[in-house]
């Protein structure tokens, strides 16, 4: 067999796969959109659950799962974005750094529910926040901070080293450096780590399990030490241990079908800055 043909085989192979994968993701979003657009109404966007979660709407889940995003942002992406610059710019390749980026990847690959159970210990528990949106938003923030660090470091290292030695030699600090070129020029992956992370702070059920979701909680919070209600495990609860889950089966799909019209949103939201601020890069 010769090479042009082992080659057409595989990329053959490749086409076939991908085709698969695709018509499999397509399968389930059809499925969900097929069953939920049905719910989907002004009403049950914008009114509480009633009925034990069998009618209404589900604007405290939206609600409180918009409120997790917002906390988490705030408290991951400050950190995660400066231990990336001191790890890439200024902490050199030692074993000490080397070390910290096993860690990190270690972190990232760890199950969402251990971090649910650890922010159960330290926040709810030993810092006495109670199921509260601050437990919540930093039990989230550690889950996707291994994200926005590694995202972020891998988008200052694609910056040419050329590019720091010029700014240097033109006589500007290594802060200036950093805060007028390279960060800059990396801002548009480091937004793309930053929305992605919300994507999955928005899908996420095992960390609020512990920490901040209520079971049925039809009122909007009044502080971040409140309960709230959210997509992922209102959707979990009327899926698998509603009050009458034949009854609430429609209104499940519906919120499956918000809490992936939310997702993709922001994947969407995600390439349009990440091209716009691309372009901006270029342009100046």
């Amino acid at each position: 067999m010769n090479k042009n043909l082992k080659q057409n085989i595989a990329f053959a192979a490749f086409r076939v796969l991908g085709l698969v994968v695709a018509g499999i993701l397509f399968w389930i979003l059809g499925f969900i959109i097929y069953n939920g657009i049905g719910v989907i109404s002004w009403e049950f966007l914008t009114t509480a659950p009633s009925e034990g979660m069998t009618a209404g709407g589900i604007f405290p889940a939206i609600v409180g799962t918009l409120c997790l995003i917002v906390g988490s942002v705030i408290i991951a992406f400050p950190i995660g974005v400066m231990s990336a610059i001191y790890m890439n710019e200024y902490a050199g390749n030692g074993w000490v750094v080397r070390f910290i980026r096993i860690m990190t990847n270690n972190l990232g690959s760890i199950p969402s529910i251990v971090f649910g159970l650890f922010g159960m210990a330290l926040f709810v528990n030993t810092l006495k926040f109670g199921d509260s949106i601050i437990a919540g938003s930093c039990t989230l923030g550690l889950l996707v901070l291994p994200l926005i660090i590694r995202t972020t470091e891998e988008a200052l290292k694609a910056i040419p080293d050329s590019y720091r030695t010029g700014s240097l030699a033109l006589g500007a600090s290594k802060l200036q450096t950093i805060w007028r070129v390279i960060l800059p020029m990396a801002f548009p992956n480091i937004i793309t780590g930053l929305i992605l992370s919300i994507g999955r702070v928005s899908g996420e059920t095992a960390p609020i399990l512990f920490t901040v979701a209520a079971y049925f909680l039809p009122k909007l919070p009044n502080s971040i030490f409140d309960q709230v209600m959210a997509l992922p495990y209102h959707l979990y609860v009327i899926a698998t241990s509603g009050t009458d889950i034949e009854a609430s089966r429609p209104i499940a799909y519906g919120t499956a079908l918000v809490l992936i019209a939310i997702v993709l949103f922001m994947n969407i939201l995600a390439t349009v800055l990440r091209r716009y601020f691309g372009k901006k890069v270029k342009t100046n």
